[in-house]
């Protein structure tokens, strides 16, 4: 289905307690419904960390990291990552070595769909799914603003109509840590993998 999407916000949530507390964001799209993002959900499967979108109109859609690595994550981040939105699995690529922030964007595959994922700053960025012969694209931007319990998504999607799929992809990247596609975060992003390889090279 596609539709022009209505801007809309997400709240923070939490619940539970320890060690099944689950958080994230939440709130309601008029044309999706309501959407619940967790991020994460609570660990079940050693060394492995997932972020999952899901609610209303939406495709299941987790993003997951896995290795020795993620053991102190608090998200899942660009390294050793499987996304999948219903049961599609979808193609990741970046340039590590990129120097501006279109370089380092994350190239996506899903459905047959090109997909780049850029960032704004560390607080914000943007999905885009790229135009073809029968549909023009769209770009939807997420951004984040305030603190604690005052903070808030603000999800606006331009160009052509939105499919499910791309408002599910857009979203799940907010439980996403997406510090290496920017120039500070890709600096230290290089190096936590160097000890990620010491660390797996030790292990």
């Amino acid at each position: 289905m596609h539709t022009t999407v209505t801007p809309f916000t997400l709240a923070p949530w939490k619940e539970g307690r320890r060690p099944d507390v689950r958080s994230g964001w939440r709130g309601t799209s008029p044309e999706f419904g309501e959407i619940v993002l967790t991020c994460p959900l609570p660990r079940v499967v050693p060394e492995s960390v997932v972020s999952e979108a899901r609610g209303g109109l939406l495709p299941v859609t987790t993003f997951e990291s896995r290795g020795i690595h993620v053991e102190n994550l608090r998200l899942p981040t660009l390294n050793r990552a499987t996304l999948r939105v219903g049961d599609r699995h979808v193609y990741l690529a970046r340039n590590r070595i990129g120097a501006t922030l279109v370089q380092r964007a994350l190239q996506l595959r899903h459905a047959g769909d090109a997909y780049r994922l850029a960032a704004l700053d560390r607080r914000g960025y943007t999905l885009t799914r790229a135009a073809d012969d029968e549909d023009p694209g769209v770009t939807v931007t997420v951004r984040e603003s305030g603190r604690g319990k005052g903070a808030r998504l603000a999800v606006r999607a331009e160009g052509g109509r939105a499919e499910a799929a791309d408002l599910a992809l857009a979203l799940i990247f907010a439980g996403v840590d997406r510090s290496a596609l920017t120039r500070v975060g890709a600096v230290k992003a290089g190096a936590r993998r160097v000890a990620e390889l010491w660390a797996e090279a030790s292990y």
